[in-house]
């Protein structure tokens, strides 16, 4: 396995992440001379209409943030992005939260405005390699990181590298089946991410009058005794042990690192999710298999950023 921690960068010099969301996006400047990195400034705000006014205002406020900082050379660039999109080429292609988003060629525009070495990910791809590099997937070579967030998606560390596929759509988990009804996502019931998601959560509470209408008030409602909503959790943690177990069968890895939902509720939904890998997933894989909350937690999406910048910057050195 190569040294994550390789230093890439020198006193003064700055690793530059950029978060591209479909409802807001964040400037991260980060520092390392080896090791997890310092975030020195981080500023985020809503993503503007169309890709010329976003990338605009990133690139100004990340040259203000730079300034305040006294930094020294940009030693390298990451962009996270919701796909689908283009890694080698590092264009973004027509996301589905990002309207107007197409064909933009995200790698090359901030490449040349901070004469740097840029790289474009997968958003899910770079948390993946951040809680490999620094967070609960640290020492694995086999490792998936599923978000379960807003919605469910999937990066794949194997064999000690990021794995994208053809065309950068390996870890599309979310879109798989592993029931036969359920709230449709991906234009289809029964879905991992329709089971396993915050949307699909909000759906399955929309169908029970008098529940909240959030995945936030459903766990909470649960915990407070609420049968209704303890059956939603139940249904939720056995989909998701049932989705863990699949990656298992077909992955063995050595580690399953979940961020968001599964990492604030981790007491509800674990005794559930680890009832169905045990009923669903071939013991020997499952046993060598352990199931993480992210230690990365909310900043997850800052540190995806500045690991993406950090391959950038090792690429180059």
């Amino acid at each position: 396995m190569r040294d994550l921690n390789q230093r890439i960068t020198r006193p003064g010099e700055v690793l530059l992440g950029f978060d591209i969301g479909g409802t807001k996006c964040a400037v991260i400047v980060g520092s390392s001379g080896g090791g997890k990195p310092v975030v020195l400034a981080r500023e985020a705000f809503a993503t503007e209409p169309g890709p010329d006014a976003t990338m605009s205002r990133l690139c100004a406020l990340a040259h203000s943030m730079l300034a305040s900082q006294g930094a020294g050379k940009v030693r390298g660039i990451g962009i996270s992005c919701g796909g689908p999109l283009d890694s080698a080429t590092g264009r973004v292609l027509s996301p589905p939260n990002l309207p107007g988003w197409d064909d933009v060629p995200v790698t090359a525009f901030f490449a040349e405005a901070f004469k740097a070495p840029a790289r474009l990910e997968n958003d899910a791809n770079a948390c993946a390699l951040a809680e490999w590099m620094w967070g609960a997937g640290t020492g694995t070579r086999n490792m998936v990181f599923l978000t379960f967030g807003t919605g469910m998606g999937a990066g794949l560390i194997l064999n000690g590298s990021l794995y994208r596929g053809a065309n950068d759509l390996a870890g599309e988990i979310g879109h798989s089946r592993i029931a036969e009804d359920g709230p449709a996502c991906y234009g289809k019931r029964g879905s991992f991410e329709g089971l396993c998601s915050g949307a699909g959560i909000a759906r399955m509470a929309s169908e029970v009058p008098g529940l909240p209408p959030d995945a936030a008030g459903i766990f909470r409602a649960a915990a407070e005794g609420d049968e209704r909503a303890a059956r939603i959790v139940s249904h939720v943690a056995d989909s998701l042990g049932s989705g863990i177990a699949l990656l298992i069968d077909i992955l063995n890895p050595e580690a399953v690192v979940i961020g968001s939902i599964f990492a604030r509720q981790e007491s509800l939904l674990r005794p559930g999710m680890e009832a169905a890998i045990v009923r669903e997933a071939l013991p020997g894989a499952a046993q060598r298999c352990r199931v993480l909350p992210s230690r990365l937690g909310d900043t997850v999406g800052d540190f995806a950023a500045l690991a993406i910048a950090h391959e950038a910057a090792l690429q180059e050195s």
